[in-house]
């Protein structure tokens, strides 16, 4: 049962960093509302004023899911081998 809760909170925090990641555009395309002028460059304009402690927490989070991930099957094919 330990063994798979390393699987479970590893999918868990990459839903995390999902979540984040949307948020990130969701909030940019809040601030571009109000500017009147729908193009690619204002977008990348307005998403570079996301918080960048915002992206390191994506990236986090992300690293962690898939380590945990990784470590879980790493143990499982060490188990099937034995």
């Amino acid at each position: 049962m330990i063994k798979e809760m390393k699987a479970i909170i590893g999918t868990l925090f990459i839903l995390i960093s999902t979540i984040l990641y949307s948020a990130k555009y969701i909030s940019a395309a809040m601030l571009s509302i109000n500017s009147g002028y729908w193009a690619k460059d204002e977008f990348k304009k307005v998403l570079s004023y996301t918080p960048t402690s915002l992206n390191i927490s994506i990236y986090i989070s992300f690293a962690i899911g898939i380590i945990l991930i990784i470590w879980y099957i790493l143990g499982f094919l060490k188990k099937q081998i034995k």
